[in-house]
């Protein structure tokens, strides 16, 4: 019998810009995270397990808040993203005196899952709300699809920028309904009602505003983890000293793309994006969480209680 597909929610992040644990903060109106309705789509669409990947230092946090509100509606693993996972001890000892506090990035999360991925999987970020469409879309893919290859839901740019401030996104170029590049672009912002990505250099990049750009729903293979660690280990090698070096799942795919490693399918799906980049982001995503709650797309409470753990973890 064929795998459900996975769901892998990247919650370790920092949260610098918005002030805190994002992946947390309270939205629904009886508690709920942007991630759990994520995960409540995901297993309405197919999906058969959740990973959750966080840091050791929120653990306590997480299962208080978190898990013991998702209780046994859901099946999970709870694995760790830390500096030391995967390093080099040499590339370790140097992170240590450094002081670096920032995860190695999205693509490094990736790998920390793993030991529990036994299926093609999807990768989303715990602080974005991409819709019950994309889920589903991605779901059948991945419990259909033989061909070995991944696939990505986008965006279209105008629907994913902060009125706070400048945002990061992945602009991809599409070609017969495959991904063709995804191009890291920052310091995305309106500018009247022209959207502008602004250089390091200093100079500006005009984008179109139906411009697609990835969010980070990505679906992939199992068999992405031997190209992943190759990319991951040429990253370390070129860039493992750097304080604030990250490695990104964008470039990754890119990266795959251009050397023919792995091919992947464009899913159009009429689903809504929002997220919390920054605090002033929250009132706007609880706001619409309510409408849709109003609306009868979400129960007003997620998941039944008593809330009581489904694992232990790993």
């Amino acid at each position: 019998m064929k795998c459900k597909p996975i769901l892998v929610v990247l919650a370790a992040g920092m949260g610098s810009r918005y002030g805190g644990l994002k992946q947390m903060d309270k939205i629904g109106s009886s508690g709920e995270a942007l991630l759990d309705y994520s995960v409540f789509d995901a297993l309405r669409s197919g999906f058969g397990k959740v990973v959750f990947v966080i840091r050791s230092g929120i653990e306590k946090d997480f299962r208080d808040i978190v898990l013991a509100r998702i209780g046994n509606s859901v099946p999970y693993e709870l694995v760790f993203q830390e500096l030391d996972s995967l390093i080099p001890a040499g590339i370790a000892a140097e992170t240590r005196k450094s002081n670096r506090t920032k995860p190695w990035g999205t693509a490094h999360a990736i790998l920390c899952a793993e030991p529990v991925i036994d299926a093609p999987f999807a990768v989303i970020n715990a602080d974005d709300f991409y819709g019950r469409a994309a889920y589903t879309e991605l779901g059948k893919f991945l419990s259909s699809d033989d061909s070995g290859e991944g696939a990505i839901v986008p965006y279209r740019l105008e629907n994913t920028l902060s009125p706070t401030g400048s945002v990061t996104r992945g602009v991809c170029g599409i070609r017969d309904g495959r991904l063709s590049s995804v191009d890291e672009l920052f310091s995305i912002e309106r500018d009247g009602d022209a959207i502008f990505s602004t250089e390091k250099d200093g100079s500006k990049r005009r984008l179109e505003a139906d411009t697609p750009v990835s969010m980070n729903f990505w679906g992939f293979p199992t068999s992405i983890f031997k190209a992943l660690h190759a990319y991951f280990d040429d990253f370390l090698e070129k860039q493992g000293l750097e304080a604030n070096s990250e490695c990104y799942i964008p470039k990754a795919v890119d990266s795959f793309i251009k050397s023919g490693v792995l091919s992947f399918r464009v899913l159009n799906a009429d689903s809504e994006w929002f997220g919390v980049t920054y605090a002033a982001d929250r009132a706007g995503a609880a706001r619409r969480v309510s409408e849709l709650t109003a609306s009868g797309v979400y129960p007003a409470t997620l998941w039944p209680k008593p809330a009581q753990s489904a694992s232990t973890g790993s």
